[in-house]
């Protein structure tokens, strides 16, 4: 039987803000690649870049925790003009924070 993936923490944040720049760039980015670009990408990355900071600003470093939390919170956003769900900004922000920290997907190396 496989060992289960140890939960994974970031460091903790010594910039928040710049942290949340950084992520709301880069989902911008990844929204208008992975399909095509649409003004509400924006919007999205705005929105899930502010839900990331505050978690970070109140402390939180478990990146299991900061997905629900964006999942969660990103229930309230309006999809309606957009080819994403809560559950594609979510994991997108996941693999964003894994790529930058070095951590493989696959294994969680």
């Amino acid at each position: 039987m496989s060992q289960p993936i140890p939960p994974i923490a970031l460091p903790p944040a010594e910039n928040p803000q710049q942290e949340g720049k950084w992520l709301q760039s880069a989902l911008h980015k990844w929204l208008d690649e992975e399909f095509i670009p649409e003004a509400v990408n924006q919007e999205i990355a705005q929105r899930a870049s502010q839900i990331y900071v505050r978690q970070r600003m109140e402390g939180e470093n478990d990146l299991g925790s900061l997905v629900i939390a964006i999942l969660t919170e990103m229930q309230a956003f309006d999809f309606s003009k957009s080819f994403y769900s809560e559950f594609a900004i979510a994991n997108a922000v996941s693999e964003l924070l894994l790529d930058s920290l070095g951590i493989d997907r696959c294994c969680g190396q």
